[in-house]
C-alpha cells in the first residue's frame, strides 16, 4: 500500500478508537451518577477523572497531539489556554461565593 493509503486508514483507525473510548468514558460518567456506584463524596472525583481521561483522548485522537517534538508547541498552547480558563472560572466561583456569604 502507498504511504496515502496507510496514513488514511490510521487517521481512521485513531478517529474510530477516539469515538469508542468518548462513548464509553462517558457512558462510565453517566452510570456513575445515575446508578451511584461510589459514595456521595466521591461521585464528583470520579466524573472529575473520567472528563481529564476524555479530554486526554479528544487531544490525542481527535487532535492529534502527542509528546512528539513537533507538536509540544501545539500542547503547550492548549496547556496555556486551559490554564487561563481555569483561572477565570475559579476567579468567578469566588468572587460569587463571596457575594452569597455577604448576602447570607
Amino acid at each position: 500500500m502507498s504511504k496515502v493509503q496507510d496514513s488514511k486508514r490510521s487517521a481512521i483507525r485513531s478517529y474510530a478508537v477516539g469515538y469508542g473510548l468518548a462513548l464509553v468514558l462517558t457512558g462510565l460518567a453517566f452510570a456513575t451518577v445515575h446508578w451511584r456506584l461510589f459514595d456521595r463524596g466521591a461521585i464528583w472525583p470520579v466524573v472529575l477523572a473520567l472528563g481529564l481521561v476524555q479530554a486526554l483522548v479528544h487531544f490525542r485522537c481527535f487532535l492529534h497531539i502527542s509528546l512528539r517534538r513537533s507538536a509540544r508547541d501545539d500542547l503547550l498552547l492548549i496547556l496555556f489556554t486551559t490554564l487561563i480558563i481555569i483561572l477565570m472560572a475559579s476567579g468567578t466561583l469566588v468572587i460569587l461565593r463571596n457575594l452569597h456569604m455577604r448576602m447570607m
